[in-house]
């Protein structure tokens, strides 16, 4: 056999496909990296769509990436620079009601006040039993999970997770266990009465889930959401000045300087096996690139039943991969605007332009619009989040004007009735609009030009399948050791020589550089071995 051109190539070159080249190159392998579009960052991007107006294309807000990532990669060197938001959230309730959510306990607590004394003074509490089970998730993030049925070291890996669950008192243990288990409405119900808070946290139950946070497990999605920080300030969330393309050219740049080859414009059509070993990648121009190991950072459904040859993996492996939940029901806007939003409730500029926005007043709102889409695949009142991130970086838009990132849901993969996306997206659009000027008369009149990515967009343009951002649901049968599934949660399959690098890899989803650096580590740990023997 002939010697591979790489010690490894990297299929796909996203936030997490980048991590994982730094991390290689650093211990000396020779990387190449290959990417189907016509740039580096895949879901976290910044484009021109409009001119003068830049923005975030898909991914368009910063918590979860992990600080020993930034550090390491030295990604401030290369001009990283992240702003934090100056509270968490602002929810337009009425024409004349509104809550903002975040700025320190004491600002938040008399912010609650205000609609009920006793969430005010649950507060503290609630947010301190999610930070301790969000702790727990902290540790374990850079963790490779335990294979079920694995050997010797995934009893040690079972073990360290075991430990640090052990640390928790009996109390902190049962809202571990709920969390995990239980629906967002369920346990905010136990804490809150007020409408408005209940909405705030029981948005992230939903962000990127098609479910109604009345579901069973919805509880960990809204937790999925909590153990960032920003800053080291831990739950708050932020923007990358320059959009999130400037955490992909950050990573890129690093990439480079190691001597990671990256080449784009370069899709790949298929990995290559010899002796049921990876062996490279061969590109849809016919041409083939040898590599010692091939590492993917896709989704594990597009890798499995579309990019590797069937007859190389186990029936049941491909059974249970077709089976494999890839469904967020997110629709993603950029929208050019002449001037700031003008809330009925709250018109003036104002700190509360530069947060996430949420339009969605109860958890019965955020449950009819799940049931909506179920029914005919389009929200009647979708769930919307503004960002308005030229408020926080003035360079995304002229001045006097700006740009919004408008992240919705409930927008079903497939429409009722063989309907197609392209057909429905001005509808949707429509409705995305109505729901922003029924609380920001005006709106509309002030919005010069827009994009939009439907779920089918999400899909054709990243290769998010299903248009699933987190390359996979997180429901607790596709979590940890069960992530993509279990007795291959450890950035391994079935085949020898090729691995898992992105977000379909524990911890999941988000912009966390996780799963490229823990698929990076195993990488060399059986590098270590072979070298061993």
């Amino acid at each position: 056999m002939s010697t591979p051109r790489y010690d490894a190539v990297i299929v796909g070159a996203g936030h997490n496909g980048l991590v994982a080249a730094c991390y290689l190159a650093r211990a000396g392998l020779r990387v190449r990296m290959l990417e189907r579009r016509a740039v580096v960052g895949g879901a976290a991007v910044t484009e021109e769509f409009h001119p003068g107006f830049r923005n975030s294309v898909a991914a368009y807000t910063v918590s979860l990436l992990q600080p020993k990532v930034m550090r390491e990669l030295r990604l401030a060197a290369h001009g990283l620079r992240i702003v934090e938001r100056p509270f968490s959230n602002f929810l337009p309730l009425s024409d004349s009601a509104y809550l903002k959510v975040g700025g320190g306990l004491e600002t938040a607590q008399r912010e609650l006040a205000r609609f009920s004394a006793r969430d005010a003074e649950r507060l503290p509490a609630y947010w301190a039993t999610i930070e301790r089970v969000a702790d727990v998730l902290r540790a374990l993030v850079l963790e490779c999970p335990p294979n079920v049925g694995g050997g010797l070291l995934d009893v040690m890996r079972a073990w360290r997770a075991g430990r640090l669950a052990r640390r928790l008192d009996i109390e902190a243990r049962r809202d571990l266990l709920e969390l995990f288990t239980k629906s967002a409405a369920e346990m905010l119900e136990r804490w809150f009465e007020s409408d408005g808070i209940k909405a705030a946290f029981g948005f992230d139950a939903v962000v990127g889930n098609f479910a109604s946070p009345f579901h069973p497990g919805t509880a960990y999605v809204l937790l999925h959401h909590s153990f960032g920080e920003v800053n080291g300030k831990r739950g708050v969330w932020g923007h990358a000045l320059g959009g999130m393309g400037a955490i992909s050219e950050a990573l890129a740049a690093e990439a480079r300087r190691l001597g990671v080859e990256i080449t784009c414009q370069a899709p790949v059509a298929r990995v290559l096996t010899r002796g049921g070993h990876a062996a490279g990648v061969a590109l849809e121009d016919g041409s083939e690139i040898t590599a010692a190991r091939v590492l993917a950072n896709v989704n594990p459904k597009l890798l499995y039943l579309q990019l590797v040859d069937r007859s190389a993996l186990p029936n049941q492996f491909l059974e249970r991969m077709r089976r494999y939940k890839c469904v967020s029901a997110s629709f993603r806007m950029n929208v050019a605007l002449s001037a700031l939003p003008r809330f009925a409730c709250l018109p003036e500029p104002g700190a509360h332009h530069a947060t996430g926005i949420i339009f969605a007043p109860s958890l019965e709102y955020l449950d009819r619009a799940y049931i909506d889409a179920r029914a005919a695949g389009i929200s009647r009142t979708p769930v919307v989040e503004m960002v308005i991130s030229s408020t926080l970086d003035d360079s995304l838009a002229p001045k006097g004007a700006h740009v919004a990132s408008l992240f919705c849901q409930h927008f079903a993969p497939q429409l009722p009735g063989g309907r197609s996306w392209d057909e429905a997206k001005p509808e949707a659009i429509e409705r995305i609009f109505e729901v922003i000027e029924q609380r920001a008369p005006g709106f509309r009149a002030s919005v010069i030009a827009h994009t939009a990515l439907s779920p089918a967009d999400l899909e054709r343009d990243f290769g998010l399948t299903g248009g699933d951002i987190f390359h996979g649901a997180l429901t607790l049968d596709q979590l940890w050791s069960a992530r993509p599934l279990l007795g291959y949660a450890d950035y391994r399959g079935p085949i020898a020589g090729l691995y898992l690098c992105g977000s379909g890899a524990h911890p999941g989803g988000g912009v966390t550089g996780a799963p490229g650096h823990n698929c990076a580590r195993e990488v060399l740990r059986d590098l270590r071995r072979r070298f061993a023997i």
